[in-house]
């Protein structure tokens, strides 16, 4: 099954956080930084004003954005041990190029 957000969310995988150096050291999971950064894996169409005026989705699919520590709702597709996160456009702060 595929999951399509609809109006202006978009679904985010995270980026795994840092467990290890690069020399094999094991980060305690406290110590880890928080994951802020993440991939865009799916858009909705966008969404309208008041006034009926259609307002686009600016990031597509590939996209790498910066996201607010808490937040977007977890997301678990079937088949897939992967975790995303569904976010209303206007949460993403950046786009990362």
């Amino acid at each position: 099954k595929k999951l399509v957000p609809l109006l202006d969310r978009v679904l985010i995988k995270r980026a795994e956080a840092l467990t290890k150096t690069a020399g094999g050291i094991v980060i305690p999971e406290k110590a880890q930084s928080k994951v802020v950064h993440g991939e865009v894996v799916a858009v909705g169409n966008g969404s309208r004003k008041e006034n009926g005026e259609f307002i686009p989705v600016l990031v597509k699919i590939g996209d790498k954005v910066l996201l607010p520590e808490y937040g977007g709702t977890k997301v678990t597709l079937e088949n897939d041990d992967k975790e995303y996160h569904l976010f209303r456009e206007s949460d993403i702060l950046a786009k990362i190029e």
